[in-house]
């Protein structure tokens, strides 16, 4: 008998004695066995039995059979934690001598940056509670613009402390409360070592440095002056200094690949990129009335589907006559107003292109929505929605309107100057490629914030660890007339804070515990209280926005309440002491609509990703 044959017969014999066994009794196949499935074998808990359609059986193993839940103290330091987590990764992006990150998407795109906010942003984060810091630094940068990367840094310090205390039996609620009373003192703290400066729109030297420090640790340092230049006098184009009162929207940040950094420029106008719709037509309109139309170029059609049969020569030339006699007619009401140049959403065919060329009538087409408004605005024209609506009245007006062409490809851009409303400006950046443009944006968004802030509020505090370090010695010291368990939250804050000046002395090659004692003894002694810090530049000089410090603490202490507040309190504390108690705010800083959307975002962990997987290196 050969092989083959015996195991068909070993097979068939096996299930013949399968088929034989009790009904009640359940059997499982092992490797060469079939056992039956006792009580010891498998729990219901890890798998169960069943069967498919044909009544053989098979297992049901449970995936999380194993996995329980975690309650209380272990619950809060699982998600310290992760916070903790994401906050180590971008430590050493912070300050001047940060090193950058190289964020890789899926689809191959590259993004170089040292900015807190985008680098979380871009990364795949799928803890839930580490999403709270990527949505702290994003409500950062909406609302101040600058420091998203130290906001981060300082909450998982203070997380980090906050592990410590748990460990030593201090209950979560007693740790945010006294977080809450050491926020509040180093604000004030903050208030008291701050500085005033004066400025105008004759006398910007003041936003010129501060600007400059807040572009100290971007991309675009190599022209510093000039960006920083540019970020003042673009803030002072639009500000109203009387309402202290500053419109982003009247500005516009706009990019093309070519040139070099230098190349930048601020125009006071509006750049779009396009070009008149015929080559044939003046590259440059001076005394330019503007005709801003959304409606179509084009002979009117019914709005419901149609259709129209030609049978013969005379009704094609009939319907070409129409199209030309309404091409005509609506040329000539844009002309009866005196426009000289036409700015439309849509685009026409090549005959209404060349009826416009011969009737002297530049035109720009398939403008998008934004430029539109932008140009209605910077121009004090009126978007007109039909030709009828059309009049002298509802034109725009500038004083040139040209092409501006570039390299050898020579791709071209329009440029609206001397327009009617002079507030609104444009920042035309240049680089070699898009992933230097876009990082030269983002460090202009960053110091157009800062001359913003200073714009709304004058008041500054010095940087390099300075502020932090005069606030940690603050909180110490109420720390030590605190009486109850608060002051030993109170001393995990004052320590929380000496992590930024330490992280700057580590990433400038200093050695942060030597650099950080130091300081704090000189501070301590009175030299230089609130002034002295972390030198990353050997410069000798820093200062930025006391708006901005005041935030980062205010955000990191609001973000640390959900970990010790929110999440204790709805596992051991009844219903009717539930409701968190949000920290004091700084009594002289503004805070609009925009920071109360901020804060509900924050306390209820809206992530803000965008699918990337992310790959760090350091550069």
């Amino acid at each position: 008998m050969s092989e083959e044959h015996e195991n068909c017969k070993n097979d068939h014999e096996q299930m013949l004695t399968f088929n034989r066994r009790p009904r009640h009794e359940q059997w499982y196949e092992t490797d060469n066995h079939m056992l039956p499935l006792r009580s010891h074998h498998l729990t219901p808990r890890a798998a169960q039995i069943t069967t498919d359609e044909t009544g053989r059986p098979f297992i049901i193993v449970r995936d999380q059979g194993k996995k329980s839940r975690v309650h209380g103290n272990e619950a809060v330091k699982q998600h310290i934690l992760a916070a903790k987590s994401v906050a180590s990764l971008v430590k050493t992006s912070l300050g001047p001598r940060g090193l950058d990150k190289i964020l890789i998407s899926p689809d191959g795109d590259i993004t170089v940056t040292n900015d807190g906010a985008t680098i979380l942003g871009q990364m795949e984060i799928k803890d839930n509670i580490a999403q709270l810091l990527v949505s702290l630094s994003q409500s950062q940068d909406a609302e101040i613009g600058d420091g998203t990367t130290g906001v981060v840094v300082l909450a998982g310090a203070l997380l980090e402390q906050a592990t410590e205390l748990i460990d030593k039996g201090i209950h979560p609620i007693r740790i945010a409360d006294g977080y809450d009373t050491a926020c509040e003192v180093a604000v004030k703290e903050l208030d008291r070592i701050s500085d005033e400066i004066a400025f105008s729109r004759d006398n910007t030297e003041n936003l010129f440095k501060v600007a400059k420090t807040s572009l100290g640790s971007k991309i675009v340092s190599k022209a510093h002056d000039q960006f920083a230049q540019i970020a003042v006098d673009a803030v002072l184009s639009v500000a109203d200094l009387e309402r202290k009162d500053v419109d982003f929207e009247l500005i516009k940040v706009d990019g093309k690949v070519g040139g070099a950094l230098e190349d930048t420029l601020l125009v006071k106008g509006v750049i779009v990129d396009k070009d008149f719709s015929h080559p044939q037509m003046p590259s440059e309109v001076r005394d330019a009335k503007l005709a801003i139309l959304t409606c179509a170029f084009e002979p009117p059609k019914p709005k419901t589907k149609h259709k129209l049969d030609i049978t013969s020569v005379a009704e094609y030339k009939e319907l070409q006559k129409y199209e030309q006699t309404k091409f005509t007619e609506m040329i000539q009401q844009i002309k009866d107003t005196g426009a000289n140049v036409v700015i439309c959403q849509w685009g026409f065919d090549d005959e209404a292109n060349h009826l416009l060329l011969t009737n002297e009538l530049p035109a720009v087409r398939w403008v998008g929505g934004p430029e539109i408004e932008l140009i209605a605005i910077a121009t004090n024209g009126r978007i007109v929605p039909r030709f009828e609506d059309l009049s002298a009245a509802k034109l725009g007006t500038a004083g040139v309107v040209r092409e501006m062409s570039f390299g050898t490809t020579r791709e071209k851009m329009l440029v609206i100057e001397e327009c009617a409303n002079s507030r609104a400006v444009t920042v035309f950046v240049r680089g070699s490629n898009k992933m230097i443009i876009d990082e030269a944006k983002r460090s202009l968004h960053d110091a157009l914030c800062v001359v913003r802030n200073l714009v709304t509020d004058n008041r500054i505090v010095y940087g390099g660890g300075s502020a932090e370090i005069a606030c940690a010695l603050a909180v110490e010291r109420e720390a030590l007339e605190t009486r109850g368990l608060e002051q030993y939250s109170m001393r995990a804050f004052s320590d929380a804070l000496d992590a930024i000046p330490m992280a700057l002395a580590e990433n400038s090659g200093l050695s942060p515990i030597e650099t950080l004692a130091d300081l704090k003894a000189r501070q301590g002694k009175g030299e230089g209280v609130g002034r002295l810090g972390v030198d990353c530049m050997q410069t000798g000089s820093n200062g930025e926005s006391s708006r901005i410090r005041s935030c980062i603490l205010q955000h990191a202490t609001i973000t640390n309440l959900p970990f010790h507040r929110h999440e204790v309190s709805l596992r051991h504390r009844p219903a009717h002491l539930q409701a968190p108690t949000t920290p004091a705010r700084h009594p002289a800083v503004p805070h609009g609509a925009q920071d109360q959307q901020c804060h509900r975002h924050r306390q209820r962990g809206r992530p803000v990703l965008d699918g990337l997987t992310t790959t760090q290196r350091e550069s």
